[in-house]
């Protein structure tokens, strides 16, 4: 019968819901929506209108923007400048914890996120680039890239030096488990309350839809701004061969990322605002902890990268919207 296909590839996409390495020898290189390994990411959507059964909180509404901020850190700081650009150093303790703190944003695994980064910044705005605005438009840049099947398997090829930590794998291959975790904690927390200070109003389920659900889709949507305004909206300081943007809103909202443009320009800088004005918080916390010893080796911007940035001619109005 010629359904069984068709009813293997259904099996096969559930089954990487939970196992992202599943039928890994596949070739998987279709840019057509795949609508059953998208069904987790459309219910997460939908569970947002939970807040209308659990109702909100102070404690709630707290939870989720420590939520935000601190999955938010993980992806700039180590998913991004660390895993992808190896812009400082660490230990493999702390490599693991801010992993499995990255992988609770549900943004997939540390080795299959920095992997398709490397693609992108290799061939960015060309034809080989999954998601640039430039070639593909905004809203396959923002959300249609990851719906297909060429964007799913890790290039573990492109990821040789962090792929040969058996934990890193795990968690790659494994990437609903942290999730999943923080969900329990949270719930549990959230019950904790319910007993221990009913006076916070607050329950299980409610730090659930707060703390994971309405914040793990704030946390995406910003994130993937990068992808989808950043080379499209803001300015060229520096002259690269992509479309990069420097843009002082989205560096707000993404904790320093904003500033895509200068990280175009030099990638494997841990610092992202080159200049003093450029607000980048991640670097700040960085800074903060290498002081104490987390992190080391912090690459530098060199001086001429500074001074050429200086030097390229602005006009005044494309100086105050960077800003």
């Amino acid at each position: 019968m010629n359904t069984s296909p068709v009813r293997s590839g259904w099996l096969t996409n559930i089954l990487r819901w939970v196992d992202s390495y599943a039928a890994n020898d596949e070739e998987m290189t279709s840019t057509r929506f795949n609508w059953v390994r998208v069904i987790p990411f459309i219910v997460l959507h939908l569970a947002c209108f939970g807040v209308f059964v659990t109702g909100t909180s102070t404690t709630a509404v707290v939870v989720c923007l420590i939520s935000y901020w601190l999955r938010l850190f993980a992806i700039t700081a180590f998913y991004h400048r660390y895993f992808s650009h190896r812009s400082y150093k660490t230990n493999r303790f702390w490599q693991f914890i801010f992993a499995l703190l990255g992988n609770m944003a549900a943004q997939r695994g540390p080795l299959w996120w920095a992997a398709h980064h490397r693609v992108h910044h290799q061939h960015s705005d060309t034809d080989k680039d999954l998601h640039s605005p430039v070639k593909r438009g905004f809203w396959w840049s923002h959300v249609g890239w990851f719906t297909c099947d060429a964007s799913f398997k890790t290039q573990l090829n492109r990821i040789k030096d962090f792929a040969r930590y058996p934990e890193l794998r795990w968690l790659d291959r494994y990437d609903v488990f942290a999730p999943l975790l923080l969900i329990t904690l949270l719930f549990a927390a959230g019950e904790l309350l319910a007993h221990f200070r009913p006076q916070s109003g607050t329950s299980g389920l409610q730090l659930v839809v707060w703390g994971f659900v309405i914040s793990t889709v704030l946390l995406f949507h910003s994130t993937v701004t990068i992808n989808s305004l950043g080379h499209i909206w803001g300015r060229k300081r520096f002259k690269t061969k992509d479309e990069s943007r420097n843009n002082a809103f989205l560096a707000l909202l993404t904790l320093g990322e904003g500033w895509h443009n200068n990280h175009h320009r030099f990638a494997v800088s841990a610092r992202q605002g080159f200049y003093w004005w450029q607000i980048d918080i991640t670097w700040m916390i960085l800074k903060l902890m290498s002081w104490v010893g987390i992190v080391h080796s912090l690459n530098p911007v060199p001086p001429h990268i500074l001074q050429e940035g200086l030097q390229r001619p602005l006009a005044t109005d494309d100086m105050e919207r960077e800003r």
